[in-house]
């Protein structure tokens, strides 16, 4: 794999990672409602979950997508299902109190925060038929593993430093106390994109 190709592919995985989203939406909630050290520990389970597609277009799974369409449906609803579930919740939570303007609620643990980017990301298959594409276009036949194992470590990385930096973003005083003014319509707001993303998912 020649150095123009594997640049191709990291700016191709970073443009990916940068796409409007439901990873990026949690991503800048988590800052904004739980700060910035559980925003960047969602991001690192967002980061996770796109290797895990990454992993699974390397290895064919666009192909079994396209012999099985039964799978990728199945996957698309309970996915969609998960993200509209998320979104409901929210939706629904909307009204109750920040508690105050100089404190955060007890943000969730490191290992919850985690798993939560984890689950956000692997709720949305289309991933993997885009890495597929990435994969196609840009790595050829033959390419020893040490370099596969180096494309995984870029997508990781762009999709976990791109998520961190959305979250400090929204985990700023200043976007913070905008939201406290606000609060109920943000995650009505919130809610609402984070349901209707699931339902585009399910749908398409």
């Amino acid at each position: 794999m020649t150095l123009a190709a594997f640049l191709a592919f990291a700016l191709l995985s970073l443009f990916a990672a940068v796409s409007p989203g439901p990873a990026v939406l949690m991503a800048a909630r988590t800052g904004l409602t739980e700060g910035f050290r559980t925003g960047a520990l969602l991001a690192a389970g967002i980061g996770a979950g796109a290797v895990v597609w990454a992993s699974a277009a390397m290895f064919g799974l666009n192909l079994l997508f396209a012999a099985a369409p039964a799978l990728l449906w199945a996957l698309k609803i309970l996915g969609g299902g998960y993200l509209v579930w998320m979104g409901v919740k929210l939706w629904r939570g909307a009204s109750q109190p920040f508690i105050t303007a100089d404190a955060r609620p007890v943000p969730r643990s490191g290992a919850s925060a985690f798993r939560l980017g984890l689950f956000t990301q692997l709720a949305n298959p289309k991933p993997a038929v885009m890495f597929s594409a990435i994969f196609l276009g840009t790595v050829p036949q033959g390419t020893p593993a040490p370099v596969y194992a180096a494309l995984l470590a870029v997508v990781f990385f762009n999709e976990t430093v791109w998520n961190i930096a959305v979250a400090r973003i929204f985990s700023l005083d200043r976007t913070r106390a905008a939201y406290i003014s606000l609060k109920t319509i943000i995650d009505r707001s919130f809610g609402g994109l984070l349901a209707l993303l699931g339902l585009k998912i399910a749908a398409t």
